[in-house]
């Protein structure tokens, strides 16, 4: 608790303590001496823990026995006494004072730091003991004394808790006045459950379709990868004169790893006071061009900063009313496990937008050594409910893909989803899409028949892939 109030004090807090309750006052107000006080302050948290689980006999002995001064302090106290003696943090009274206190300070926040002792009211078998956290429920005895120590023996029978019946739901009764406090304040949050409502004061035009069709078609004879494929699906995005002020593109660490750099000079990198140095790579046409209105957050290598600048923009539709459309893209190694209890948050906060893990696989970067060689990532994506996440292969898949989720987010029906694709930096030739309308309904459900087996005999095999497997899984049907 010193240690506590020092950090706070030094941080320029108030800090108001609720250590003890009021059945201490009396005594506190006769250590003339400070003899109890010294003994307070020397006792430490395991001996509290300990006098909490023994009896009275047990602190008369221990806490007071030791000096005989207190000893006689507590001579006219019963050992039972001495056993209920409260923690601070237990008495109604005492935070009261402490919240009114703190609700009256203006020069400083304030924290109220109150001792209180884990499993308080749940029996001998359960308060204060190191198990506390592992006790998942109480026996019917356990309930019936916990009954009696709450003073709820009119509102619970106590044949309700015989052993071998199954306990009932506690309900406050219509008319009580538990009941008539409970439903007051459910009235003054709007209700029993937390709902969002979504004013869309911009709302938001989706992108052209002709930003697609260039994916569609295919590298013609250039290898590409989908990283690069996905780089120029951005830079369209970007451009466009509606959908493009939503765009935020966001990345730790170097924007260049994913060949961005033709982002610097056309959208800016977004800095608070502008360019106030020449950069290294002044000299080049895709050099740093930092300004105060750019569009691009390059965050340095902090993904968790990062992530809290997607989460802002994903959740805007609710927290502004102006739809915006967030791509962050990050080494995919370092995405679900250095962020990946953020990004759950951000699903609880009902977030929409990309998460881009490129430099995805283990067919490349083999120089950089494992720490970058991601064959997991999707895995940990999964296991977050509004996560949907794919792993393309190919450019058009990608294309897909985000056009999919963006109508699916932002569209007339938006759903409170967001995506995870994993991209790759290996290049190779991109097919066009093939003329099937199958394709694009199996690409965003997961799954498509590629290419037919071939009208042999023997023995067959269905052959799956996703994302740079494709080559190694292609040349094993040949």
């Amino acid at each position: 608790i010193q240690e506590l109030e020092g950090i706070f004090r030094g941080a320029g807090w108030n800090v108001i303590k609720v250590i003890w309750g009021s059945g201490w006052d009396e005594l506190i107000e006769a250590d003339s001496e400070g003899v109890l006080l010294k003994k307070m302050n020397e006792t430490v948290d395991g001996q509290f823990q300990r006098f909490t689980v023994e009896d009275g006999a047990y602190a008369r002995e221990h806490f007071f026995g030791p000096d005989p001064r207190l000893r006689e302090m507590v001579e006219h106290m019963g050992d039972d006494q001495l056993r209920w003696l409260p923690r601070g943090g237990h008495d109604a009274r005492k935070l009261y004072a402490a919240y009114k206190a703190a609700t009256e300070q203006t020069n400083a926040p304030t924290v109220i730091l109150a001792k209180t002792v884990k499993g308080w009211t749940l029996g001998a078998d359960v308060e204060g003991r190191n198990s506390t956290h592992q006790i998942k429920k109480l026996s019917n005895k356990q309930l019936r004394d916990l009954r009696i120590r709450l003073h709820l023996e009119s509102e619970i029978p106590e044949d309700s808790l015989a052993d071998g019946v199954e306990a009932p739901y506690y309900r406050p009764p219509a008319g009580s006045p538990a009941h008539h406090y409970m439903m007051a304040k459910r009235r003054g949050l709007g209700g029993s459950l937390p709902r969002r409502q979504v004013q869309n004061r911009r709302p938001l035009t989706l992108p052209n379709e002709s930003v697609f069709e260039e994916f569609r078609a295919g590298s013609k004879k250039v290898p590409a990868s989908t990283t690069t494929a996905f780089t120029r699906m951005l830079r369209a995005f970007a451009r466009d004169d509606k959908f493009g002020p939503r765009v935020v593109p966001i990345i730790p660490d170097e924007a260049r790893t994913f060949g961005m750099d033709s982002l610097f000079k056309e959208f800016g990198i977004y800095a608070p006071a502008g360019q106030k140095y020449e950069p290294v790579d002044h000299h080049l046409l895709l050099s740093y061009h930092e300004s105060k209105d750019g569009q691009l957050l390059e965050e340095g290598i902090t993904e968790a900063g990062a992530m809290a600048s997607w989460t802002a923009a994903a959740t805007s539709y609710a927290t502004r009313g102006v739809p915006m459309v967030p791509f962050f893209t990050f080494y995919s190694m370092f995405g679900f496990q250095r962020v990946g209890d953020l990004i759950w948050a951000a699903a609880d906060a009902r977030a929409k937008g990309f998460l881009l893990g490129a430099t995805a696989g283990r067919t490349t970067l083999m120089g950089e050594g494992l720490q970058h060689q991601d064959g997991h990532s999707l895995v940990l994506a999964s296991t977050v409910p509004a996560c949907q996440a794919y792993d393309p292969a190919f450019a058009y898949e990608t294309a897909e893909i985000i056009r999919h989720g963006i109508h699916r987010m932002y569209g007339p029906n938006p759903e409170d989803v967001f995506y995870y694709l994993a991209l790759y930096n290996e290049n190779y030739l991109m097919p066009p899409l093939p003329d099937d309308p199958q394709v694009v309904e199996g690409i965003v459900s997961g799954l498509y028949r590629w290419a037919n087996a071939p009208d042999t005999e023997g023995p067959r095999a269905t052959l799956i892939f996703s994302g740079s497997a494709h080559s190694a899984v292609r040349e094993a049907a040949t």
